[in-house]
């Protein structure tokens, strides 16, 4: 037999050589990556969506570097994945590309798919999807940034900062013009990568032109084959348009169509008939419209001339300041090898600005980082470097004077820009550094988060705000609820109590200093902002504005409960004492209504000496857009208040910063004295008044009466509905009754003394609701029948 046709022996096999690999070629590891992208994917997910509800709890925390909070055991987060899932999600949404970062999980999911299982995921083309999301992701932070930068909205969550930012310099550009060049982007994404090119591949059928052509039947078909075999031409087919009838000519003989014979009929029209609507009686026209000053119709606002003047009007600063100031910077920053193109002043009262031009291709950060190089060479105190000035191509630098203007409030006051001013609640802030006069909106703002060290001016910014209110507004159109733990700052406004003040029921003073007043006062705000909302969606209006519109026109019926609606302006003077004793009994109240009570007219004043992040907390914080920030001792409490450094920068005396959202104003407060502020409420309280305070809402903390003696035969005439209601809800709260059944304090706290007396409630257990010992409706009436015998 031939070697050729023997078997051949297996060749032995020989053990594999362990030849080193590429990563991307080792399945074990590739396959580890892709569940890890698996993984991360679903982490990204879970805390991103516990961001939209949290990020702003954790704004204090995701602010600071990572080291520091990983050393630091007790830092705590809102974010359901921690601290980890809060600073992961702050980057994507807030610094990044915002809601649309949701779009990043798709590609990484799978490619997690296709590393894991070698095959990618409904057959898709993972190049492709890549491109796409990637696409889409800067696309929708790009167009949802348009609408958040020119509707001002005060949130970056829904395009993040690049996109915000990216609108922003679209918007030099071009205006409001740049949503058409992002239509613009979109369109060409849709061609070059969709294939985009005709509008009419994407419209359904029915919008397109349709040719009219006669349909052949069968008969003329078989007419044509016979024809053709005979050699006899057949008849020509005439394509006829078809014609088109009105509804009066429309033929009523029955039409014959090839099968079917139908008839149309068209009915004869019928006369319509004349509807004359009902005209009711306008309210206007026969009383005229609601004016809520009537009751104080002969009320005066105060003069101008309770104000006292102040002798150095006018700027201080010499032509000889600003020059050395001048050759000084400039001598300052050539010695460190930057060239200057050009540099001018503008004289503040308190400060100089001296704007400068670098040089082509000097870095900003190198003069930046001068600021205390400039300070020693001008000897001065608080120098600040704002580089650059936000809207303009330049470096500023601001340097103190040597004689500072004293703003007086007389001055500010008498100015045109004030007394012209239509906002709802104009306030003076104070002159900026071009010497304009600021005056802001405290409904717009619509909260204010102010804070200073001792002595800095904190105390006067209040009396400033305060009195501008009292210029500008009637006692009908806004009411203060102060709240001073020191005891002496709010005084003197006590003698305006029946005029401007709101007080709780039966509270001996209107300016509260007692801690546990203050945390039922602040739960009865929240009680009468809940009914005002309650108000709101009665008259299907969205803000108080617009309800106290609707009812000066004699609209709403004051029957239904419906009432004209003062503004409500809450005045916290020292935000830490309260922190401090109370906590977040305190806290949660004032979050709750930073966050819901702007829409009915509730607005909040908040001061401190000590803005720490156990003081302002985060949940605090993310609900005050407007920041003022007077002198503090530290850059770290510059930063807890304002977001950034600076205001351990000012010199004090009123000198402060005014934040409101994405803009950094520096001011000079006016300065008002003690005895100005006591004239002005002299002359309040000497006028007529209203009988009492305005009075919110009653409410029961721990303070609760103690059950008296219980009689059944003096039951209230409500008792047996408060007791359904509580049963019901299985809600032992005397404020469910005031609000349910809208009553006042002294009746629902006596139906409560009579169900416990009744067993229908338990006992008074501090600050808790009282237990109900009825659990169900059955066992209720029977009771109730009880007492009826």
């Amino acid at each position: 037999m031939s070697n050729s046709f023997r078997p051949k022996k297996k060749a032995e096999k020989e053990p594999p050589r362990r030849e080193g690999k590429p990563i991307s070629e080792d399945n074990r590891l590739k396959f580890l990556l892709g569940v890890f992208l698996i993984f991360f994917t679903f982490f990204l997910l879970v805390s991103f969506f516990s961001y939209l509800f949290t990020g702003a709890a954790d704004q204090d925390v995701v602010q600071r570097s990572f080291p520091d909070l990983v050393l630091q055991a007790n830092t705590k987060t809102d974010n359901i994945l921690g601290l980890l899932g809060a600073k992961i999600s702050h980057w994507f949404i807030y610094v990044w590309f915002g809601v649309s970062s949701f779009l990043m999980v798709i590609p990484l999911f799978l490619t997690g798919f296709r590393w894991a299982f070698n095959e990618d995921l409904f057959k898709l083309n993972l190049y492709r999807v890549i491109l796409a999301s990637l696409f889409y992701v800067f696309f929708f932070s790009l167009l949802l940034g348009y609408f958040v930068y020119v509707f001002q909205l005060d949130t970056t969550v829904l395009s993040g900062l690049v996109g915000l930012h990216a609108n922003e310099l679209l918007h030099a550009l071009m205006g409001y013009g740049s949503l058409l060049l992002i239509a613009l982007l979109l369109m060409a994404w849709m061609i070059f990568f969709h294939g985009f090119t005709r509008f009419d591949d994407y419209l359904p059928s029915s919008y397109l032109p349709k040719r009219h052509v006669q349909p052949r039947h069968r008969e003329t078909e078989e007419e044509e084959r016979s024809a053709a075999v005979r050699n006899v031409p057949a008849e020509e087919e005439v394509v006829e348009e078809p014609e088109v009838f009105a509804p009066s000519t429309l033929p009523k003989e029955p039409f014959k169509g090839p099968n079917v014979a139908f008839t149309i009929e068209v009915p004869e029209p019928v006369a319509e008939l004349e509807l004359v609507a009902a005209t009711e009686p306008d309210p206007v026209a026969e009383y005229g419209e609601y004016d809520p000053k009537l009751d104080l119709s002969s009320y005066q606002y105060p003069p101008l001339n309770l104000l006292a003047e102040y002798g150095n009007a006018g700027s201080q600063v010499t032509q000889e300041e600003l020059e050395a100031n001048k050759n000084r910077i400039v001598e300052t920053i050539n010695n460190f090898s930057i060239g200057i193109s050009s540099i001018k002043a503008t004289i503040g009262p308190t400060v100089t600005l001296y704007e400068i031009v670098p040089d082509a291709g000097v870095r900003i950060s190198k003069i930046k980082n001068l600021e205390d190089d400039i300070a020693l060479s001008l000897s001065a105190l608080g120098i600040r470097i704002i580089a650059p000035m936000p809207g303009k191509g330049t470096i500023g630098i601001e340097v103190p004077n040597k004689k500072r203007e004293m703003v007086s409030m007389k001055s500010v006051m008498a100015s045109e820009k004030f007394q012209k001013a239509g906002f709802e609640l104009p306030v003076i802030l104070g002159k900026t550094i071009s010497n304009e006069i600021f005056v802001g909106d405290l409904a717009k703002m619509p909260h204010l988060l102010m804070a200073g060290a001792t002595g800095q001016g904190k105390s006067v910014g209040l009396n400033v705000i305060l009195t501008s209110l009292l210029y500008k507004k009637h006692p009908s159109e806004v009411k203060f609820v102060l709240v001073d733990p020191k005891k002496v700052e709010l005084t003197l406004f006590n003698k305006i109590e029946r005029h401007f003040l709101a007080m709780l029921p039966n509270a001996e003073e209107a300016i509260i200093t007692d801690t546990k007043k203050v945390i039922n006062t602040l739960n009865s705000l929240c009680i009468e902002m809940d009914q005002r909302y309650d108000l709101l969606k009665d008259a299907s209006v969205r803000n108080v504005k617009e309800y106290n519109a609707k009812f000066i026109k004699r609209r709403l019926s004051p029957e239904k409960g419906h009432k004209y609606l003062p503004y409500i302006v809450l005045v916290i003077d020292e935000l830490a004492d309260l922190m401090m004793t109370a906590g977040k009994e305190v806290e949660q109240p004032i979050a709750r209504l930073a966050q819901l009570a702007r829409a009915i007219g509730i607005h909040l004043i908040v001061a401190t000496q000590r803005p720490s992040v156990n003081v302002i907390t985060g949940l605090i914080k993310a609900n005050f857009p407007a920041r003022l920030s007077f002198k503090v001792t530290a850059k770290v409490d510059s930063r807890t208040i304002m977001d950034t450094g600076g205001a351990e920068q000012l010199v004090g005396n009123g000198d402060m910063l005014l934040s409101t959202g994405s803009e950094m104003i520096r001011l000079q407060c006016p300065f008002v004295d003690t005895p100005e502020v006591e004239s002005i409420c002299d002359f309040i309280g000497g006028q007529r008044a209203y009988p009492s305070a305005y009075i919110l809402p009653e409410y029961y903390g721990d303070d609760e009466p103690e059950p008296g003696d219980f009689d059944p035969s003096e039951l209230d005439a409500l008792f047996e509905e408060a007791a359904r209601l509580l049963v019901l809800h299985q809600q032992g709260s005397t404020s469910l009754i005031q609000r349910k059944m809208k009553l006042g304090y002294n009746r629902a706290g006596r139906i409560v003394d009579q169900l416990e007396g009744a067993g229908i409630l338990g006992p008074f257990e501090g600050s808790k609701a009282r237990e109900v010992l009825v659990k169900d409706m059955e066992h209720l009436e029977e009771i109730l029948r009880g007492f009826r015998k």
